[in-house]
């Protein structure tokens, strides 16, 4: 065998297998630098694979969410995440008609008193941080935007911003928003908006603040002049959401003191809810005392207390007010789905689309109206208030003032409710149409007036979260010391009862039993004096914080009362 043709040759001497002669050291290192570069070609190519795998499931991911979400929402597989309300209803009807049986009497609804304590009166240091400065030179507009209790909250605020910085407060301004459509069409070309006048009594606001603030309805000649008399020429600041006084010291009232006169639009939550004694009690006062609606509002809301006493002359003159928001623009901004089918969705779309432009058509915004109900945050229906105070024990007796805006299908929501609730009023069935001519078209002159009324009642029942109720079970609790009584269901857990169509009615009645023991449970707690956060403001929870400077504090105690509020003044 030729040596060129051996691979392997025999040592026989010491039987070895030896290999052909090795390749020289210069080119192992060529092989291992091709290998190494191959190796990294291959790895590099095996991470960008890899990025691109993990970009596009993530993107996968994001673009499918939404039908994900929709998929298990309208699968029905979530509890109280479809709503049956209407059903659960019609299948209980007959034995709620039967059941005469009541466990609530208003005569005797207080069960619960409150015990006034004497106590030192709070210390008032002086409001003004910027006393120094010439008060009657400096101005301040503020454009209050929202809806009623929101502004309310926005005129608060800017007493104790004027009062922080001595200035002279403009009356503010209420800022027109589509949704709440406050304007009105007078004529084919005159639009009017409402001013402060039109919801609040100006000239008791005005001499009420005197001791503490200036209030003008006009700024001075010269100082219209030099802006062409027009106010939206004039500086507007954006001030930060929440902002404490020092943010006013320090970055307002340079702007203000140059100037002489700061605009701040929009107002609505400009300002924090933790502030020094003095500034908070500015606030309560001004709330509770400066704040006073218009003669035509508050002559209207005597007239509908009075008849809403009148008819309720079987319960000793009490009745209870219901806030319901079932109008046709938060059943639109909840996005949830309700019995009406395409109708509905049709309608709801372009309810949306005229009062929020594109902003549910977003591309990644996530529309999950099963997740919505099952977590409690869609409007109650009629049907599912009736069924509750039904089932807490109220009568079909109870006379009821319902505070709404236009409810959305009202013949057909509203009918079920009737039938529980025989004794249903509202506004405009206790006014006649001469009445509420005035106020037609304005949104926030008729919430005022159904402010008015639920402020009286005797139990109040909240069925959305918003400012309303925010506003008015703070009153109530300011006004009668902590004797008020309000409603508060667990929505979570109703919309789980009310998509169990095996649910008979004495099991539904144990359960709103309980319901309202928890309700009634948390209503009686009075917060302690401390540092007030967005949920837990002083407009909800005034004591004692709001009485502190008329030297009381407010305890509860474990004893039955069956005290009333006062009557109206």
């Amino acid at each position: 065998m030729s040596s060129s043709a051996n691979v392997y040759t025999i040592n026989n001497n010491n039987n070895n297998i030896q290999s052909s002669p090795p390749t020289s050291p210069r080119n192992r290192q060529n092989c291992r630098r091709r290998l190494r570069r191959r190796g990294s070609f291959a790895m590099l190519h095996r991470r960008n694979f890899l990025l691109l795998v993990s970009v596009l499931y993530f993107t996968g991911l994001i673009s499918c969410v939404g039908p994900l979400f929709s998929l298990l929402q309208y699968s029905g597989l979530s509890t109280g995440a479809v709503y049956r309300s209407h059903e659960i209803f019609q299948k209980l009807w007959t034995d709620i008609e039967a059941d005469n049986s009541s466990s609530i009497q208003l005569s005797s609804v207080w069960i619960y008193k409150r015990k006034l304590k004497e106590q030192k009166p709070c210390s008032f240091g002086t409001i003004a941080s910027t006393k120094d400065s010439p008060g009657a030179n400096l101005y301040l507009i503020v454009d209050a935007n929202g809806g009623l209790n929101q502004q309310r909250s926005s005129i608060c605020n800017a007493v104790v911003i004027a009062a922080l910085l001595n200035a002279t407060l403009l009356i503010p301004r209420l800022e027109f928003h589509n949704v709440w459509k406050d304007s009105r069409q007078v004529s084919t070309s005159v639009v009017t908006s409402v001013e402060f006048g039109d919801i609040y009594d100006e000239d008791h606001f005005m001499s009420t603040l005197k001791d503490y603030i200036e209030v003008v309805k006009e700024l001075p000649t010269e100082l219209m002049e030099r802006y062409d008399s027009n106010i939206s020429n004039i500086q507007n600041l954006r001030v930060q959401a929440w902002a404490p006084p020092r943010y006013y010291l320090e970055e307002v009232y340079p702007v203000l003191f140059k100037q002489r006169v700061v605009r701040i639009s929009p107002f609505a939550n400009r300002l924090s809810m933790h502030l020094p004694s003095q500034l908070q009690f500015l606030r309560c006062f001004s709330n509770y005392e400066a704040l006073k609606f218009s003669l035509a509002i508050s002559e209207l809301a005597k007239k509908l207390v009075k008849r809403m006493i009148e008819r309720s002359s079987n319960s000793s003159g009490k009745y209870i007010s219901v806030h319901l928001r079932f109008e046709e623009d938060m059943v639109a901004f909840s996005c949830c789905i309700y019995d009406g089918g395409q109708v509905e969705k049709s309608e709801m779309d372009v309810v949306r689309e005229k009062g929020w432009g594109k902003k549910f058509k977003q591309k990644y915004r996530v529309i999950a109206p099963g997740l919505n109900r099952k977590n409690g945050k869609c409007p109650m229906t009629p049907v599912e208030v009736g069924m509750m105070l039904r089932g807490m024990g109220f009568s079909k007796d109870t006379p009821i003032y319902l505070a709404s805006g236009k409810i959305y299908q009202a013949d057909r929501y509203l009918a079920p409710l009737r039938k529980m609730f025989p004794l249903l009023q509202t506004k405009e069935t206790l006014a006649t149409k001469d009445e509420l001519a005035p106020f037609e078209g304005y949104s926030s002159r008729l919430a005022a007036v159904d402010y008015l009324v639920c402020l009286f009642s005797e139990v109040f029942v909240t069925t959305q979260g918003g400012n309303f109720p925010h506003f008015l079970i703070g009153h109530r609790r300011y006004l009668f010391n902590g004797h008020a009584k309000t409603i508060k269901p667990d929505k979570i857990k109703l919309v789980t009862l009310l998509q169990n169509t095996s649910t008979s009615w004495i099991d539904f009645k144990d359960q709103m039993g309980s319901m309202l023991a928890e309700s009634d449970r948390k209503g009686i707690m009075v917060p302690r004096a401390k540092k007030s956060t967005r949920k837990g403001s002083i407009y909800s929870n005034p004591l004692p914080e709001c009485r502190m400077n008329q030297g009381v504090i407010i305890e509860p105690e474990k004893q039955t009362s069956k005290k009333r509020p006062p009557k109206q003044q």
